[in-house]
């Protein structure tokens, strides 16, 4: 009988092999899983348990695949890359009504509108300088929000995309 897992295991790489393992049963073991990865079924254990400091960004790759869990790639991406920790990446999969309310509220015209307004601003004013700070600030974080919010979107396409194959 295959050897399974703590049931209390929050680690995300144990989840998403859980989860996927309602439409591929062979993911229900580790055994199965790691066969399918290429990597040993103590290897995998590492990752699900979180003895391994960083998972190879190959076989997140592939967990992600296998998984049809994007998020993967995403929180690999947010968490262990030094770059893409200062980004607006999603890391987790949101409700599309969650989404769809988020990306009206950071698209809402009237706030576009001051945003742009500020831009033409700073713009019209020729060379950028120390007293635009306030201003570029408040667009750069405007700009943030608003990428976020296309992640979130994409995360949830790149899911849905996932499932047709």
């Amino acid at each position: 009988m295959a050897k399974e897992c703590e049931n209390g295991n929050q680690n995300v790489y144990f989840q998403a092999r859980k989860t996927a393992s309602t439409y591929n049963p062979k993911l229900y073991s580790r055994e199965g899983a790691a066969e399918l990865l290429g990597v040993s079924v103590s290897t995998l254990a590492d990752y699900e348990l979180g003895n391994t400091k960083v998972v190879p960004v190959d076989k997140v790759v592939l967990m992600a695949d296998l998984y049809n869990c994007p998020e993967l790639k995403n929180g690999y991406c947010k968490h262990e890359c030094p770059i893409g920790r200062t980004r607006p990446i999603a890391t987790k999969q949101e409700s599309i009504e969650k989404v769809a309310l988020r990306i009206l509220k950071e698209l809402d015209t009237d706030s576009i509108a001051a945003m742009l307004k500020t831009v033409v601003s700073v713009a019209a004013g020729g060379d950028v300088g120390f007293d635009d700070l306030g201003s570029i600030e408040e667009i750069s974080t405007k700009m943030e929000n608003i990428q976020q919010a296309i992640s979130e979107f994409q995360l949830i396409a790149e899911k849905l995309r996932g499932g047709q194959e």
